[in-house]
Parts: C-alpha cells; structure tokens; sequence
C-alpha cells in the first residue's frame, strides 16, 4: 500500500503553514486567505492525493479525546461576551472533525492557586486552549515547560506559547486613524478589559500610536478601561460623558463594551453619528444590526477558534510543528456609526 500523504507535506509543497492548509483544505469561514494562496494549498494537495483524515490524528499518547476551553474570566463575564460563541463554535467544530470533545472552563482572574494544572489533572483533558491570556499568567509557561499541551488564543509576551491571534496594535491603530481621517482630534477610549490582558494592552498601544502619527496629544482624561460586559462600557461611556470636555468620537475596543456605550449615549439625548462617531471591534454578529449599524474591526472569530483546537490537536498528537504563531488579518468595516459610509 502506497505511504499516505501528510498535511505537513502539502504544506510544504505549497510553502505555507499547516494552519493555512487546515483553513482552506476545511473551508473555513471568515479567514483572510488569498486566491493565489489558497490555490497553491489546492493544487499542492492534489498533486500529493491528500484528503484529510480526521481519525489519523487522534490523541495517541493518551486516551481522553478532551480538550480544556479556558477563560480567565468570571462566568458573568464570560456568558455576556458576545463575540465569545463565534471563537467557541470554530473550536468545537475543528475538535469535533478530529473525534475531540471540549471542555469549557472560565477560570476567576484571581484564582493563582493551580487552576490549570488541576484542570490536567483533575479534569483529564488532553491539553488547553486559552482565550485572552494575562500578563501575570506565569503558570502557563511553567505548565508548557513540564510538558503540557497549550495553546493561547492571543499572544504572552516574552513565551514560547503557541498562539493563534490577530494584530489588535494594528487593528486598533486603523480603526482610531478613520476617526481622525474624519476631522476628529478629541477621540475617547474605553478598553474591552483591564490592561493585565494583553490583547487590552495592544488595542490601547494601537490607539496611543495612531494619536502620536497625526499628532495629536494623549489625554489620560478621555480614557476609560471597561471589564468586557455591556455593563461596564454603559458606565464608562456615562463617565466619559460627564466630563467637562467631552470627546466628539470614541473608540471602543470591544463591540459587546459598545453595546453598553450606545445606550449611554442615547439616554444622553445625543445622536450617532451627528453629536458623537462612534468605532467598536470585533464585529459580533449584532454589530450591523443595531442603531445605528456600528463601523468596527473584524476579526476572523469562527477561524481564531477553529484554528486554536487545530494547532492544539497537533501538538497532542505529537507532530512537529516549526511555525507555532499564527497572526490572522483583521478588516476595518465602515457602517454608520462614525459618519462615514466608505
């Protein structure tokens, strides 16, 4: 019988990673691929005879098909995320195709006593997909160097971690750069979370940076931190508004924390667009069809998650991965919330 061929070889062939070739290969939604590239994948497979085959990479060094979907988060918290369950259904679905089961576990942000390596061992799942990690999450890195599977939806500075994530510093930067580009220099921000995230961190950086390229100075007064709920975002904005010189557009860096942020603005007797421009990110799904339609950054939810259990299955299975960072493309959609349509 002739020696099947591996996804890693059609990799190889058509020289991208073997994320790439799990993406296209599975057709996955919402991930920026181009045709070139997507057309080397299918032609690279075709000349090798490849088909995937979900039962060839199964865990085989254990026997549990289950892996960890981790928050470090409350559950309050977690449940309320709206962009949460598009990341969930793509590592679901991923994990499912390969015969796997998902665990999902938010994690209290101040439990340091182990909660991960309990989850291990305790818990009996075969590795951990993490989503949002945190600056002082210094178990992690222990874990990994002991042998654990973990994979971060997001980046840890200064770790070998894998990673699927999205440029949130260049995201950020884009969607804080179309509000000045339409006439505004007082541009608030409220954060989608404390800055011990990370990807809090780099969406505040981004803004920072896009006010420092046109000139404009940072003002401490028109920044707001929110704690990912709608809730959070309809506090900071009323905070924001209350304030002697109110901004004429804010950039909220989650579009569950604008949720929030809308309402206060239209309890204000304010109108958006005309009396305050408003940019979210992520694109949740209710994000067009709310009033008015929110422009915002889009992230490849479903294929951050489908990527994540992909890259973590991988790894369980033992295969050799050479490029364990992943970066997706982000995309800025114009709707009517900031008084421009494109």
């Amino acid at each position: 019988m002739p020696k099947r061929s591996t996804a890693k070889e059609v990799a190889d062939l058509a020289g991208v990673s073997r994320t790439t070739v799990s993406f296209v290969l599975n057709q996955v939604n919402g991930v920026k691929i181009s045709d070139e590239t997507r057309q080397k994948v299918l032609a690279a497979a075709k000349e090798l005879n490849y088909h995937p085959d979900s039962t060839a990479r199964r865990m085989v060094s254990g026997d549990t098909h289950v892996i960890g979907f981790v928050l470090r988060q409350n559950p309050d918290q977690a449940y309320s995320d709206h962009f949460l369950p598009q990341v969930l259904n793509g590592v679901s679905r991923s994990s499912s195709s390969h015969g796997y089961r998902i665990l999902f576990e938010p994690i209290l942000p101040e439990n340091h006593s182990g909660a991960y390596t309990q989850l291990i061992h305790e818990r009996h799942v075969d590795g951990i997909i993490l989503s949002g990690p945190r600056y002082d999450d210094t178990e992690l890195v222990k874990l990994a160097a002991e042998g654990a599977h973990i994979v971060l939806i997001g980046q840890l500075p200064d770790s070998d971690l894998p990673f699927i994530d999205v440029d949130n510093l260049g995201g950020a930067r884009t969607a804080t750069k179309h509000l000045i580009d339409l006439g505004h220099r007082s541009i608030g921000f409220i954060a989608n979370a404390p800055q011990i995230y990370t990807a809090s961190a780099d969406r505040f950086a981004g803004y920072q940076a896009a006010l420092q390229d046109a000139g404009i100075s940072f003002r401490q007064d028109l920044v707001c931190f929110g704690n990912f709920t709608v809730q959070s975002g309809y506090d900071r904005m009323t905070e924001l508004l209350n304030r002697k010189s109110a901004p004429s557009a804010f950039f909220v860096a989650s579009d569950t924390v604008a949720l929030g942020a809308i309402q206060a603005v239209h309890e204000r007797g304010l109108r958006i667009p005309a009396d305050v421009a408003i940019v979210g990110f992520d694109d949740i799904p209710l994000a067009a069809y709310i009033d008015p339609p929110l422009t915002t950054v889009r992230l490849p939810a479903y294929g951050l998650g489908w990527g994540a259990a992909d890259l973590l299955i991988r790894l369980i299975s033992n295969e050799d991965i050479k490029n364990s960072g992943v970066l997706l493309e982000t995309e800025l959609v114009i709707r009517d919330s900031c008084g421009s349509q494109g």
